[in-house]
């Protein structure tokens, strides 16, 4: 295939990519709302139904199920909550520094939750053998008194009338790591052998999101290698193990995570497991350590770390390196192209430590990266603009070869080698930025650092759209488009258009029509003329974080088109548009 054939092809595939982006705009967006609707109003009949058959899961509120239990306080500069004494767990916890949602007066995030409530979620500790041990109605007393906090561990304990002494002592530092170290003493006349296990646990369907770019489910690093099950998959499954020698497991949102880190020298059997109990699905990442022996008078005992918190980056890293926990940040799903992931994101971050706010990082990461490009970018709009310039030229070509497309064809490429023009250059920068614009997207959707970030006016939150639409003329009028009957749910979905999706628009039609137009079939025409409008609607439901990026990379690339347009005298839109409604007249082509 020759260059301008592969060229042709190369827009169509990108035209094709955008007409499926309106159609997942436009009607799989709809279609999915509609099913997801037609799904929780199907669940909500299931539960009614499963409450009122015999052996039904029967929930009490939070508060009641708090009660049901002694507790002893956790206050933490990140974390606030309570351990339960009844089953000695960690079942009611919040996470101080971020909210449900941007407001400043909504609730933190809850992370556990205790059992009895719907939607439990805890992390539970023991040991197993042939004797009665502690287990989630074991009522243990604390020895001393005080809150769990940096610094001020609490101890538990727990004599179970047979000769066995359980001790538990929980710490807890300023971010999100628990200790907890379990000890049993033998003073009974035999021999008995226990093993340890840890296991985190969470009752019902978590809200996920609404997305498959993030993984949310089982996940850990075990045996060496990174492990992820979604929550779809490992209700299908059932129950998976691993054997490990060290390494970690646990239950993550797009968010936050729970998991379990074990000594890093001890073999252990790690397991995800699922099952139904009473109508309700349960998910557990659980762990046991070998089994000891203890001879009487002798004492065993067993350490595990339990992360409780939020994927903050730098956390998770820190954590990794202090504790020795193998892949620790890859609790974050950095994806299959982590290899551009993560230097973008390291390069955001490190940007944002100098200028404090997400989105003017996003700006000086698009002038870095522009910069990068530059020399490429340059080779490619210089040859664009001579292609333009030459456009009279190679139309008259066709003209006379109108019946010999071989011969035109050869004509083309003659005058493409004559005047030294590459058609494959003018792709490049498109080319290139693929990989980045899909890295970006993954950044913006999966890293805490971008959750609730503003940027400047409107735009509170990166990894959100624009909130602002012209439905409204963008908050000008004292409405909410989603409210109006009958049709406010079209208005706030694929009409909602922001301000800098528009913006985005614009400067994509500009940077369009200031290339040669290398297509001549008219169905592609068309497509080549509705892809602004079509990744305007694309735009608009994507996080506002990318689209700035965007933004200011269209902006960079019709500077340097004009500018190159200017060197090569060959006339452009930006001209004419400033001679229609700033000189009174209509732009001239720049001849030679």
């Amino acid at each position: 295939m020759d260059k301008e054939n592969s060229r042709n092809t190369t827009i169509f595939m990108v035209a094709m990519f955008a007409l499926l982006i309106a159609y997942e705009v436009f009607f799989m967006g709809p279609r999915e709302k509609a099913r997801e609707a037609a799904q929780k109003a199907a669940a909500v009949q299931q539960q009614q139904a499963a409450l009122a058959a015999p052996g039904a899961a029967t929930y009490i509120d939070r508060d009641q199920a708090l009660r049901g239990s002694p507790r002893v306080a956790i206050d933490t500069p990140a974390l606030q909550g309570s351990v339960a004494l009844k089953g000695g767990r960690l079942d009611d916890l919040f996470l101080k520094d971020y909210r449900t949602t941007i407001s400043k007066t909504s609730p933190p995030v809850e992370l556990f939750r205790p059992e009895g409530a719907k939607q439990a979620y805890f992390a539970d500790f023991g040991w197993t053998g042939p004797v009665a041990t502690p287990g989630p109605l074991t009522q243990w007393t604390q020895a001393g008194a005080g809150a769990l906090s940096p610094g001020h561990p609490i101890a538990l304990t727990y004599d179970n009338g047979a000769g066995l002494a359980f001790t538990r002592t929980i710490s807890v530092d300023d971010k999100y790591m628990f200790t907890v170290a379990d000890q049993v003493a033998n003073h009974a006349a035999a021999p008995i052998k226990l093993a340890p296990y840890a296991t985190v646990q969470r009752q019902g369907e978590p809200e996920l999101a609404k997305t498959n770019i993030i993984h949310e489910g089982a996940i850990g690093s075990l045996a060496g290698e990174l492990r992820m099950i979604t929550f779809k998959a490992w209700k299908k499954q059932g129950d998976t193990g691993f054997a490990s020698t060290g390494g970690w497991l646990g239950i993550t949102d797009k968010y936050w995570l729970a998991a379990l880190a074990p000594d890093q020298h001890t073999p252990i059997k790690a397991q995800f497991r699922a099952d139904e109990v009473n109508g309700v699905n349960v998910y557990e990442a659980d762990e046991v350590g070998p089994v000891q022996t203890l001879a009487p008078g002798a004492t065993a005992g067993s350490t595990v770390h339990v992360f409780a918190g939020a994927k903050r980056v730098s956390v998770l890293a820190g954590y990794e390196s202090a504790l020795g926990i193998p892949h620790f940040d890859d609790a974050v799903d950095w994806g299959h192209f982590w290899f551009f992931t993560r230097p973008i994101f390291w390069l955001l971050e490190t940007i944002h430590g100098y200028v404090g706010n997400f989105g003017v990082s996003i700006l000086l990461l698009t002038l870095i990266l522009r910069g990068a490009m530059f020399p490429l970018a340059n080779k490619s709009y210089e040859s664009m603009s001579k292609m333009k310039k030459l456009a009279p030229e190679i139309e008259a070509i066709k003209k006379k070869n109108e019946k010999e497309p071989a011969k035109t064809q050869q004509e083309t490429m003659q005058l493409y080698q004559r005047e030294k023009i590459n058609p494959l250059m003018g792709c490049l920068p498109l080319v290139v930025q693929i990989p980045i614009f899909f890295s970006l997207y993954k950044v913006l959707y999966v890293t805490l650092e971008m959750r609730h970030a503003p940027f400047f006016g409107w735009i509170r939150d990166l990894s959100a759209p624009d909130p602002a639409t012209f439905v409204n003329l963008f908050g000008l009028l004292p409405f909410n488009p989603a409210a109006i009957p009958l049709i406010g749910g079209f208005l706030d979905g694929p009409l909602h258009i922001g301000v800098y999706p528009i913006l985005y628009g614009i400067t994509m039609w500009l940077s369009q029509n200031m290339s040669p137009q290398a297509v001549t079939d008219p169905s592609q025409k068309m497509l080549m003329q509705f892809m602004p409008i079509m990744f305007l609607f694309f735009f608009s439901h994507t996080p506002s974080g990318l689209v700035v990026y965007w933004v200011a990379s269209n902006v960079f690339t019709v500077a340097q088109q004009y500018f190159m347009m200017h060197k090569y005298r060959v006339a452009n839109p930006i001209d004419d548009l400033i001679a229609r409604f700033g000189g009174g007249g209509k732009a001239v082509a720049i001849k030679t």
